[in-house]
């Protein structure tokens, strides 16, 4: 096969990270805002945003669970009542202190002393203290018990190191609190909202991921237990795409939320807190880009098809557009993937051959590019883009008649929609690696040399407290976390690479974002 010239400048093979912000450039998806870690979200970028808000926000609905909102600003005394949480976000908090700024000479504006608020505001990290707050109002009885809300809102931590979509100072996301009236609902809610995201990657995302506990030390701060789900890159590195955490009753006893049960006692609430950001658009990206931009699943893509008449602004243009907008009706009144088909007439002034390639690297799945001798002959000309190139490195346009399209469109769809997660579940499959037995094949299987390791199945004895840290401190040394134990591994059997004591469940090692 003659040598393909790709969209992109950088190839994922050559420099991953470089790849990935190139494709975010010329996507259109995100761009810096003067502010370090805090990105402007362009409209195509903030569409693939919507459409995972939309999709999320019906499952969340049809588990019985009420959005709502609290406020951006946190007083700090909420944060004090929770000891063990506050310092998990204590470095990463932003503070309001003043409430006003006054002119000061050549210093310029400055805040005003006599400003100064009386406490301190933190810019909210996560809620969990706030919503506390309002359940202890809330709750009074096992009568208002579950007590299931969600509110989508952007949250602040100052992150250090940033990159946009996967760690950035400023990020938008849901996050799910609920009160129970013991550990069983709570339990249970808190593997559901685990499973829904699972399910919703999978379905929704085309991301296969793993679903599983993470271990003791990464626990969310002041949760009992926390799970998440796990979703290999295309550079073999683990990205947590979502957590659920089972709290326990230690934040409602700082926040005091009590019911009164069926014999007249009062009880602590069982709480937890789950939750999914903009790191999944990164998520999106990584799995499925390639050298010529991003590739989004027809059912994220806000543009699922896009016409592009080959504009020549002479009196055949507007035979050509009549044309187009036929087949443009037709196609919005098919199904595909449970919803109407959304596509896009490009009518925009510019070269086709420009406007296709824009399209190319935006991801959009399927784009028609329709010329005059197409239109008189009834014909288009359709490109795939999950396999955007034939066997002689050109753009894989395929002719079909109008009607044949049109009647196999949402099909096509969904053929595309399934062949990106099997794609990537394969890749996933094929760098899950076993085998492994001691701590120096584990270094050498991620030495430098070995550039898409992928991750490592191991045994785990589940240690605790200072064997526990012992652990961790051998895995940061070869830049290695503990991702999760998966729910739906096997009993394990062996003993512990770490330990040497039996094996009591299954672990993922990995590098990861």
């Amino acid at each position: 096969m003659p040598a393909i010239r790709h969209a992109l400048s950088t190839k994922r093979e050559d420099d991953f990270a470089q790849w990935y912000q190139e494709v975010i450039s010329e996507a259109e998806l995100a761009e810096e805002s003067g502010v370090r870690g805090c990105m402007v979200i362009r409209p195509w970028g903030y569409g693939i945003w919507e459409r995972i808000q939309k999709l999320m926000d019906a499952d969340i609905k049809a588990a019985g669970v009420d959005n709502c909102y609290f406020p951006l600003f946190i007083p700090l005394s909420y944060f004090a009542k929770e000891a063990e949480h506050v310092e998990g976000f204590a470095k990463e908090m932003a503070v309001v202190t003043h409430h006003r700024l006054i002119s000061d000479g050549d210093k310029g504006l400055v805040p005003d002393p006599e400003a100064k608020l009386e406490e301190p505001l933190v810019v909210r990290p996560t809620s969990e203290t706030v919503i506390g707050q309002a359940m202890s109002r809330w709750i009074q009885s096992w009568r208002d018990l579950p007590l299931l809300t969600n509110q989508w809102a952007n949250v602040v931590r100052w992150e250090m190191r940033t990159r946009m979509f996967l760690r950035t100072s400023e990020f938008l996301w849901q996050e799910g609190h609920t009160a129970h009236a013991d550990r069983e609902g709570a339990m249970e809610e808190t593997l559901r909202a685990l499973e829904m995201y699972r399910a919703f990657a999978e379905r929704a995302l085309a991301m296969p991921v793993i679903a599983g506990e993470k271990p003791e030390n990464e626990r969310f701060p002041g949760a009992v237990a926390t799970y998440s789900i796990e979703a290999m890159m295309q550079d073999g590195k683990a990205l947590q795409a979502g957590t659920s955490h089972y709290l326990g009753t230690g934040f409602s006893k700082a926040a005091n939320i009590r019911y009164q049960d069926r014999e007249g006692e009062q009880q602590y609430c069982h709480t937890t807190s789950w939750g999914t950001s903009t790191r999944m658009v990164g998520g999106v990206i990584m799995t499925h880009g390639d050298d010529d931009g991003l590739r989004v699943p027809p059912t994220l893509a806000p543009h699922q098809i896009v016409i592009l008449p080959m504009l020549r602004e002479d009196d055949g243009d507007a035979a050509l557009l009549a044309y187009c907008e036929a087949i443009y009706r037709e196609l919005a009144s098919q199904y595909a993937l449970g919803e109407p088909v959304r596509v896009l007439l490009d009518k925009r002034a510019g070269k086709a051959t420009q406007k296709r390639w824009g399209w190319v690297k935006k991801g959009v799945p399927l784009i028609l590019e329709i010329g005059g001798r197409d239109a008189s002959g009834g014909q288009v000309s359709v490109l795939r883009r999950d396999r955007l190139w034939n066997e002689n490195a050109k753009a894989d346009f395929r002719a079909m008649t109008r009607d044949d399209f049109v009647a196999t469109a949402a099909g096509e769809l969904e053929d595309i929609q399934s062949s990106l997660f099997s794609e990537a579940a394969e890749r996933r499959d094929a760098n899950l690696v076993r085998g492994i037995e001691t701590l120096d094949q584990l270094a050498e299987f991620y030495g430098e040399d070995n550039r898409y390791p992928g991750w490592v199945e191991l045994g785990w004895s589940k240690p605790t407290g200072a064997q526990l840290e012992q652990v961790v401190q051998t895995l940061k040394a070869l830049k290695l976390t503990i991702r999760n134990t998966p729910i739906a591994a096997a009993a394990p059997s062996g003993t512990c690479l770490f330990t040497g004591k039996p094996a009591v469940e299954t672990i993922y090692v990995a590098r990861a974002y």
